[in-house]
């Protein structure tokens, strides 16, 4: 990490469009995957990174694939990147969107789990670049839908999740699809020997590029878990926490999504807060208006900032009291981003997390990542209330499609435990009358 802060971006020789995009989205200097990574990608060089999460991997082949492409250019795609599960899609395609703002570049997302009609749509508009599940880009190449021959780069992230999950016929039979001449990168965070194996027959002569992981966590900033049932007590105790008025001063709250975002500005704005004391940004909010709100907050102007993860980068606040996790983030790294927000500039910070039952599994990766277990404390004397029965069965759905990413074979024991007895009353009930008749 030493020699992070000699190189800057403008050093990597990237263009002013995207130099101009990295310094909105808050990136200040790159990390070593970066440093290293962008010069051998520019360069044509095939690239094996090996790199965790929160290296900022993401950016390291997402910059130099943007340089390449430049600008719009004819209707079939020239970029692919392939990722093993849809948050993983969706994560990439929310770093190309902050980092191509000025390029014009098109891409597309394609994930299973939804109808591909709207992705259909968006590759027949045109498209630069392509973030898919292998699955479902070869469903969509089979329909004829996505024409492969101007495909000039091929990327494969996490390439030890996409053998742990199965997806190797998938990737070979892309691999024979697309054009032979490209130039093909593949990251991982770790390196088995079956990662080994791929690398060896997907990549020619490639440069290696190892980076072990970065210190992920503000040794200034104190971590705690709350365990909360539901979304209703989750309010309940954002409402108690803010109402300390003193120690809660300059507060960053993290949702997952912009409704959350905008349900939870109007509550507080309504029950805890004045109008001059909140504000609320997310992507739907107007560049202007999520300037003026951060200057606001900068400044001390208001207490209480409440945001997506669209600003867990972009924002350097030297006085956040702090970062309150209302929602757990689904891609690990956000949360080293947003409890980075405060503890800045040699100032103590505190990051609060609120985990319900469906968020454990999320916990562990994220401790898994920042190398610690994030202490647990009870619940302050607040209204605890009872779990809607939709938002309980959501909860265990979650739950099941969770362990069903760890273990392939699992059936889910959720729908096993609510059919059983269904069929089994049935049966009973059938025998009964039989004998009565």
């Amino acid at each position: 990490m030493e020699n992070q802060g000699k190189i800057s971006f403008e050093d990597l020789k990237l263009n002013r469009q995207l130099l101009n995009a990295i310094e909105e989205a808050g990136y200040s200097e790159p990390t070593p995957i970066q440093q290293e990574g962008i010069p051998m990608i520019l360069a044509g060089h095939d690239v094996l990174g090996i790199a965790q999460t929160g290296t900022g991997k993401t950016a390291a082949f997402v910059l130099p694939l943007l340089m390449k492409l430049k600008y719009p250019q004819g209707d079939h795609v020239r970029g692919l990147i392939l990722a093993p599960t849809r948050e993983l899609v969706l994560q990439t395609g929310a770093v190309i969107e902050a980092l191509a703002k000025y390029t014009g570049l098109r891409y597309v997302c394609l994930f299973g789990g939804i109808g591909p009609t709207a992705q259909i749509d968006g590759i027949r508009k045109g498209v630069d670049v392509i973030v898919s599940t292998p699955g479902r880009f070869m469903d969509l190449y089979l329909k004829n839908e996505i024409v492969v021959k101007q495909l000039n780069t091929l990327v494969l992230d996490e390439a030890d999740k996409m053998m742990d999950m199965g997806f190797m016929p998938q990737i070979r039979r892309i691999l024979e699809v697309i054009p032979r001449k490209r130039q093909n990168l593949l990251f991982s965070a770790t390196f088995p020997e079956k990662v080994e194996r791929l690398s060896a027959e997907f990549l020619e002569y490639p440069s290696r590029i190892e980076i072990s992981p970065q210190a992920t966590t503000a040794e200034k900033v104190g971590q705690i878990l709350y365990e909360v049932p539901n979304f209703r007590t989750k309010v309940y105790l954002l409402e108690h926490l803010l109402e300390k008025g003193e120690a809660f001063n300059r507060v960053m709250v993290f949702t997952r999504t912009k409704e959350t975002a905008n349900n939870i500005f109007k509550f507080l704005e309504r029950k805890v807060l004045t109008a001059d004391e909140i504000r609320v940004i997310h992507a739907n909010k107007g560049q202007n208006t999520r300037i003026n709100a951060m200057n606001d907050f900068k400044n001390g102007n208001i207490r209480v900032l409440v945001t997506t993860d669209v600003t867990a980068r972009g924002i350097d606040v030297t006085e956040v009291s702090h970062v309150i996790n209302f929602d757990v983030p689904l891609i690990y790294e956000d949360y080293v981003h947003r409890i980075g927000r405060t503890g800045r500039a040699h100032h103590q910070g505190s990051a609060i997390t609120f985990l319900t039952i469906a968020d454990e599994y999320h916990i562990a990766k994220i401790e898994d990542l920042i190398r610690m277990k994030i202490p647990r404390d009870q619940l302050p004397d607040i209204t605890v209330a009872p779990t809607p029965f939709e938002e309980k069965q959501a909860m265990l759905r979650e739950i099941d499609n969770q362990r069903r990413r760890e273990d392939p074979d699992f059936k889910g024991a959720f729908h096993e435990k609510k059919a059983r007895p269904v069929n089994k009353r049935k049966t009973t009930e059938k025998k009964t009358r039989g004998r009565k008749k």
